[in-house]
């Protein structure tokens, strides 16, 4: 674990304060050769280097005569510095399941804590409506400025991540500090507009696990792996916004609405403790600081990682475009990614509109306690693990076997399958529950219908999220950021029409426009399916 412990936040200050002494690197160590000889051609890793760079590859097989020097000769303009070898311990691929399933474990905590804190304002609601004097359309406001913070934030934290010098662990540490700082006051404000505030400011800082967490899980798993992370992780941030309110919904009417904004406080601060140790996993940050390492060991400037290459010739517009342009510009022109961005809009919106009309069912119609209400999401929790667990059927024994045996790359649209059948659920299961919410019906029957929506809902987001990276991988960190922002967004606008739509429309008419509007699923899952490799032909930005 030394080796992962030195690229974490913690162990960069043990180093800073032992002057390097300490959790040295392969290059610091006194038994440490540049083998020269052994210096052969361009690594695969480094694919996008010029014939004018050469590369640093040592314990490779070389093509070159033994004490040939001509790698390093200062004829040439730059020397490529990139992962030793295939095996290099250093590569966050070729490091132990332990470290693996340890950082899952640490990205998934750290999302749940988040997600957590958005909706476990909930119970809140009514007693904020009493002591700020606000209507409940500006009450419901804590809830939806945290989820638009955690939608905005990741189209600055995404981008940041990808530039080596920073990297992914520092973004974590510090904004999730800053997350935990921000809680005091969001707890201790007697102020509406400061409280708002602060609320939005606690989801813009939380949004590094949306913006970031499955390229940090991409930077550990391979292909076949990546899958069982990601919907782990998904899992996480899917089910913690309805387990906020059984949180605090037992609490609240007892100790007041404050104490959620406590327990807030008292899930983010001991998250903070093991994100220390959550250690650097971005490939491009380790060779970045690896090129340094060399350059001071040899002294020689023209040892550079291709991501410093690269970086010279970028200028702030040109950044400004990829980060915030880029995305916007390619879910307008590629029809796939256009349904991706308004289909998960659309389910994620519908699921936060959950945290309006559950209360006026289970409450109104069935007399339950805000607590009881908490005890109802759980539904939601139940639906996450039969979709997890009919995907990794999925993956087990349907697509990753034709991965082992296909020689070349599998059809991207395989992944889409489960999409087929799952696509009607959200529509099946809001229409049963816009039509048995009532007094006469036994308050499991509508409960049903939420599994049903939430379990196909998680099935399709999974589906979508493998199919989307692997389709448009040079844009993948791009595309992820412009979902995040669309379905932050569509939730915070949904957070606010929700109740004016129930209690204008009824929980029958309001949940069957929902139900209508889902049908787009249908008709875009089945397209995309059958069409979706013409599509990925036509597109300049898809890998077809």
């Amino acid at each position: 674990m030394s080796l992962q412990l030195r690229y974490s936040p913690i162990g960069v200050l043990l180093r800073a304060f032992s002057n390097r002494r300490l959790l040295l690197y392969p290059e610091e160590q006194p038994d440490f050769k540049l083998d020269l000889s052994r210096y052969g051609g361009l690594s695969s890793s480094c694919n996008t280097a010029t014939s004018t760079i050469n590369t640093v590859q040592p314990n490779s097989i070389a093509d070159k005569s033994p004490g040939s020097h001509d790698d390093f000769s200062p004829g040439h303009r730059n020397t490529t510095v990139c992962w030793y070898a295939p095996d290099d311990p250093e590569n966050p691929r070729n490091w132990t399941n332990r470290s693996r399933v340890l950082i899952t474990l640490i990205i998934c905590l750290y999302t749940f804590a988040i997600y957590t804190s958005s909706a476990i304002y909930i119970s809140a609601i009514e007693d904020v409506i009493v002591e700020f004097d606000v209507t409940h359309v500006e009450a419901s406001l804590g809830l939806a400025l945290f989820v638009l913070g955690y939608g905005v934030g990741p189209l600055l934290f995404s981008p940041l991540s990808e530039i080596p010098r920073i990297g992914r662990s520092p973004i974590y540490t510090l904004t999730m500090a800053l997350y935990v700082i921000v809680s005091v006051p969001t707890a201790l404000t007697k102020s509406w507009a400061g409280f708002l505030t602060c609320r939005f400011f606690q989801g813009f800082f939380g949004s590094p696990c949306l913006a970031s967490g499955a390229a940090t899980l991409d930077d550990i798993y391979g292909p076949k792996g990546l899958p069982f992370a990601l919907t782990t992780w998904t899992s996480a941030s899917f089910v913690a916004p309805a387990i906020g309110p059984l949180l605090s919904g037992f609490a609240v009417p007892v100790i007041g609405w404050r104490w959620s904004m406590w327990e807030i406080l008292l899930l983010s601060g001991p998250t903070l403790l093991p994100m220390l140790l959550l250690p650097e996993t971005s490939g491009p940050t380790i060779i970045h600081y690896r090129a340094q390492r060399l350059r001071r060991l040899t002294g020689r400037s023209d040892l550079q990682s291709l991501e410093e290459l690269d970086s010279r010739k970028l200028t702030a517009p040109h950044v400004l475009k990829e980060a915030l342009i880029k995305p916007l510009e390619i879910t307008v022109k590629d029809p796939a990614v256009l349904f991706v961005q308004i289909y998960t809009a659309i389910n994620y919106g519908i699921y936060y509109s959950f945290f309006e009309v559950f209360p006026i069912v289970y409450t109104n119609l069935y007399g339950m306690t805000t607590g009881e209400v908490g005890i109802v999401f759980l539904c939601i929790l139940v639906a996450c693990i039969l979709g997890a667990g009919f995907y990794f059927f999925f993956l087990k024994v349907y697509m990753i076997p034709r991965m082992r045996l296909s020689k070349s790359v599998v059809d991207q649209e395989m992944r889409l399958l489960p999409t087929l059948a799952a696509s009607f659920g959200p529509t099946v299961g809001l229409f049963v529950f816009a039509w048995t919410s009532s007094p006469r019906i036994h308050w499991t029957v509508p409960t049903i219908g939420i599994t049903i929506y939430s379990g196909s809902a998680f099935i399709i987001l999974q589906c979508v999220f493998a199919y989307i990276p692997l389709s448009y991988p040079r844009f993948s960190a791009s595309l992820f950021a412009a979902n995040d922002f669309f379905r932050g967004t569509f939730a915070f606008a949904s957070i606010l029409y929700a109740r004016p739509l129930f209690e204008n429309l009824g929980i029958a008419r309001g949940c069957s426009l929902l139900g209508g509007l889902s049908t787009i699923g249908i008709v875009g899952s089945w397209t995309l399916n059958y069409w979706g490799a013409a599509l990925r032909a036509r597109s300049k930005f898809a890998d077809s």
